[in-house]
């Protein structure tokens, strides 16, 4: 029989743990799974809205299956992994899990939840439904080879940390006002994402105009796994909007691609909203086309009457 422990914060055995499914996903899938988001999220033990689901079996020494609910700036994000071992059982192991989880976010007052899936296949739609979700946000991955031979005409320097962090927070935060995953950026949250091995402000080219930063283009490296080798992302992009009409969106992304290139890397990746026709459009003029899609499926969790009595209480 199944165990669940739903962990509301993360001891180091517990990471630990889950890293070791992560690390066999990843084996198997040629990718890490949780996005960044999340596995921070993980790796900082738990934050506020946040809950680990770990499933074992008897027998076992390994988990079986890990979720993770993590409460972002006005909605849940929910990710499920399976071991490669056990995928055989997804129909099981899928459904316990996002009950769970679902449950977990009722008693915290409910809201708006997505389950983000790479590559969704007709068994994830099938759960998704059955859990009474559907189909939200669509985001594609495209990818194309490097260098592009593209001239980049914008000027672009290293991004200084401790000096340009307020100023990348506004230009952030205006760029992507509204928006779920990227807008609303705490200092905190900034600075994590900069304590990651993976950070170099090399990478992350910045534009100014009369001596205030307009727009600027993070890159990301993903070292070679076993099935794939290097590959540089362009992160996060933005522009802010008093300065857009002036193609700094495709000059930045240039910008980026071109440091990707002089690092040696021969292929870039970047994430687009699949309905952000513009972006999509821009990205293919400059090369890129579609290699993987991945859909968040999406509903609204109504709170439990536990929250529900215990809010009251506390009036």
């Amino acid at each position: 029989m199944r165990c669940l422990e739903i962990k509301r914060q993360m001891e180091d055995d517990d990471i630990a743990t889950v890293n070791e499914l992560l690390d066999a996903a990843a084996r198997a899938d040629g990718r890490r799974p949780l996005s960044d988001h999340l596995y921070l999220d993980l790796v900082n033990g738990g934050h506020n809205g946040f809950a680990g689901l770990l499933a074992s079996e008897p027998g076992h020494d390994h988990p079986v299956a890990y979720a993770q609910v993590s409460r972002g700036n006005d909605s849940y994000a929910f990710e499920l992994v399976v071991h490669p071992h056990h995928r055989y059982e997804m129909a099981t192991i899928g459904p316990e899990l996002i009950d769970s989880a679902i449950e977990v976010i009722a008693s915290d007052g409910g809201g708006n939840v997505n389950w983000w899936v790479y590559e969704p296949t007709s068994m994830h739609r099938q759960l998704a439904g059955d859990a009474g979700m559907r189909v939200g946000r669509t985001l594609h991955q495209m990818r194309r080879p490097l260098p592009t031979g593209i001239a980049v005409t914008a000027a672009t320097r290293d991004f200084v940390p401790g000096i340009d962090d307020d100023s990348w927070l506004s230009v952030n935060n205006r760029a992507f006002a509204g928006h779920g995953e990227q807008g609303g950026w705490t200092l905190e949250t900034f600075c994590q994402r900069q304590g990651e091995e993976w950070f170099d402000p090399a990478g992350f080219r910045v534009h100014d105009v009369d001596g205030q930063m307009a727009a600027f283009c993070w890159t990301k490296v993903h070292p070679a796994t076993e099935t794939e080798p290097e590959v540089g992302e362009i992160y996060v992009i933005a522009v802010d909007p008093d300065f857009h009409g002036r193609g700094l969106g495709k000059q930045l992304t240039l910008a980026g691609l071109e440091h990707l290139s002089d690092m040696g890397i021969s292929t870039a990746l970047l994430y687009v909203d699949a309905d952000n026709t513009a972006a999509v459009s821009m990205y293919e003029r400059l090369g890129f086309s579609v290699s993987a899609t991945n859909a968040a499926f999406v509903n609204e969790v109504a709170p439990s009457n536990q929250f529900v009595l215990e809010s009251s209480g506390n009036r």
